[in-house]
């Protein structure tokens, strides 16, 4: 198993959850208006930088990770989005 997290600009956000939908993913937990500084500059939800960030955290097997990713992968090449996924393995669920 793995923990993911993923790290999406909060107006795709809607977009990546049918995406894990699309993968097999049956539950995820979601931290929207997150704020910070990355690659693609400041996004502090105020008025001179407007734009957030959603975290969204799920755990999944091997076989839904790989789908994941070639979903990922897909959804970033159509649209342009930098979609950020940090994995973490998983020892148990308790």
């Amino acid at each position: 198993m793995k923990l993911l997290m993923l790290i999406v600009d909060g107006d795709k956000k809607e977009e990546v959850e049918v995406l894990l939908g699309r993968a097999g993913v049956t539950g995820y937990t979601e931290i929207p208006g997150a704020v910070g500084r990355g690659a693609t500059g400041l996004k502090l939800g105020s008025g001179a930088f407007p734009r957030t960030s959603a975290v969204i955290f799920t755990i999944v097997d091997d076989e839904a990770l790989a789908e994941l990713t070639r979903q990922v992968k897909a959804f970033c090449a159509d649209c342009g989005e930098r979609l950020k996924i940090v994995v973490w393995g998983v020892q148990e669920v308790l």
